[in-house]
């Protein structure tokens, strides 16, 4: 039995309680066209026994090596029982019979992986989604590790949270980070994390925050929460890129571009608005209408400019009574 439907209809976080809820066994595919990009989650009982998304898949294979958790060895071994042998398990039931690792460790960097497709699913509000359902007795080998797919959403909806606070200086994860200019008479010592000199290292003023975090091996937020502080004591500046200016008007790339950085510029006023902050939101969709004024979103924004206006003169009355 399959589900599936656009996300405009049915959001990605009542898609995932119905799952979980009805405790489904099967795969879920999450598509965007406009963002080029697929999810892929697994269930097991209503539980999330393997993620994946296109952009950023951090495989858990790599995830465990960059830990220290297993050797180049163990992985390469793990492998060639999949491709060479037949093997259709997950990579990590595999590494935990060849006792390379605990299945603790395992559980742990799934959830990592979870959480860090699931925050980016939830973002998205075009799509498709399609469940495809399974018997759980042929489900690969009754994975001896899922997680609970209600705590996963729980932790999305705290990174959302979080994120709509460092917003105002981490803006998008197109943005690349560089470094800033210091005056001489800077104390030039920074007392960092190691986690964060790791991230430091790896700027260079061509990547992006996305491609950062696939150089380090960590989530998209854990990434973007480094850069934050490090734009906050004034190491790093960040530069958005000016994609429509790289795209050749008229041709199917170019559309592309265009409508991806009109949709962001409505995220980021979404994002402003639910943080309760309607004069930032307005002048970002004010932006956005002068530089998209033809968008298919166009109507939707200059409602909501109207609403936010009329909600913020009315609050401002409340106030001054």
């Amino acid at each position: 039995m399959a589900i599936e439907g656009p996300l405009r209809e049915l959001g990605i976080h009542d898609v995932f309680q119905l799952l979980d809820l009805s405790r489904k066994t099967g795969v879920l595919r999450v598509v965007s066209e406009l963002r080029d990009n697929e999810g892929v989650v697994a269930f097991h009982a209503g539980r999330i026994a393997y993620a994946s998304i296109r952009s950023n898949p951090h495989p858990i294979g790599e995830m465990l090596m960059k830990a220290g958790k297993i050797s180049e060895g163990d992985l390469a071994a793990a492998r060639a029982r999949q491709t060479e042998h037949g093997d259709r398990r997950r990579l990590g039931e595999i590494l935990i019979e060849m006792s390379s690792v605990t299945a603790r460790d395992v559980e742990k960097f799934v959830r990592r992986q979870a959480e860090a497709v699931v925050f980016e699913l939830m973002s998205w509000r075009e799509g498709h989604f399609r469940f495809e359902e399974s018997n759980p007795e042929e489900f690969p080998e009754n994975p001896s590790v899922a997680v609970s797919t209600e705590s996963v959403l729980m932790e999305a909806a705290r990174r959302i949270d979080e994120w709509s606070r460092i917003a105002d200086r981490v803006p998008s994860l197109s943005a690349i980070a560089e470094f800033a200019d210091v005056a001489e008479d800077h104390a030039g010592q920074l007392d960092l994390l190691p986690s964060e000199w790791e991230v430091l290292t790896k700027i260079d003023g061509q990547r992006d925050l996305r491609r950062l975090a696939v150089e380090v091996g960590r989530s998209d937020f854990d990434v973007a929460k480094v850069v934050y502080g490090l734009v906050s004591t004034g190491v790093v500046t960040l530069r958005i890129p000016d994609r429509q200016a790289r795209s050749l008007p008229g041709t199917a790339e170019g559309d592309v571009e265009r409508r991806v950085a009109a949709r962001a510029l409505v995220e980021q006023g979404l994002t402003s608005a639910e943080a309760g902050r309607l004069d930032d939101a307005v002048h970002v969709w004010k932006e956005y209408l002068a530089a998209h004024h033809d968008d298919v979103d166009g109507p939707a924004v200059r409602d909501a400019i109207a609403a936010a206006e009329r909600l913020a003169a009315a609050l401002e009355g409340i106030r001054g009574e």
